[in-house]
């Protein structure tokens, strides 16, 4: 099942390729500039764990995405659809690597499983 769940995600990647390419003016060196943005709420982490993950699994969730992307196309402004873009593209593209939304006990608890050499 992991394969197919990496495969869905990869798929999820391409399609926020391509929206980005369909609908930001923006130039591609930003999307790849920002892609690893939303990993700075990692930093969640340096007050406890139960913090972390709540913050970690906001910009990490899809439906965050999703509405940002939303909200963005329905006041035409493009800093917030590509905000959404974002978003979506990292946390599939953290997905197709195996890294899940994240479980309160600790960072490397994910919804996918454990995480790192203590798996």
């Amino acid at each position: 099942m992991s394969k197919l769940i990496k495969l869905e995600e990869a798929a999820m990647f391409v399609l926020a390729l391509l929206m980005f390419e369909q609908q930001c003016t923006i130039s591609w060196w930003w999307f790849w500039g920002c892609l690893l943005l939303p990993d700075l709420s990692m930093l969640g982490y340096l007050a406890n764990a139960r913090t972390g993950a709540y913050i970690y699994n906001f910009f990490h969730h899809k439906a965050v995405a999703i509405i940002i992307y939303l909200i963005g196309t329905y006041t035409a402004n493009e800093i917030w659809v590509f905000i959404g873009i974002i978003l979506f593209a990292h946390s599939s593209m953290d997905r197709v690597f195996g890294y899940g939304l994240k479980l309160v006990s600790g960072f490397q608890d994910t919804h996918l499983g454990r995480i790192g050499k203590a798996k």
